[in-house]
């Protein structure tokens, strides 16, 4: 039996993205290219605190890497996951489509059946 897509799918890698104040710090450190806890909480509407945490779920899943920069971290995007993570995103998206289809045809079988 073939591995469907689903299990492709990084489900802490997507629990992680799922969250939107993480997808705005992930945006964030693309423009800037790097970041800390402080940084980010000053153009976010979350504390600095909350903010440290939703950077050790991304770092966690590998979506951003830690250095030490004096008494914080500064985190980077990790552009490989970054990448595994649109190419699943584009995996899953392709796999519905092709069940989207399938539907169609199944429901234009039967709008058909239903006029003979």
């Amino acid at each position: 039996m073939s591995t469907g897509v689903a299990e492709q799918v990084d489900d802490d890698l997507w629990s992680a993205i799922g969250d939107p104040t993480r997808r705005r710090m992930l945006d964030l450190l693309l423009v800037e290219g790097h970041g800390t806890a402080t940084t980010l909480s000053q153009q976010m509407p979350v504390t600095r605190q909350a903010v440290a945490k939703h950077l050790g779920v991304l770092d966690r899943v590998g979506l951003v890497r830690a250095t030490p920069a004096g008494r914080e971290k500064r985190y980077r995007v990790d552009d490989a996951q970054l990448a595994r993570a649109v190419a699943q995103l584009s995996s899953v998206g392709s796999a519905w489509d092709a069940r989207l289809q399938r539907i169609k045809r199944i429901a234009e079988a039967i709008q058909r059946t239903r006029q003979d």
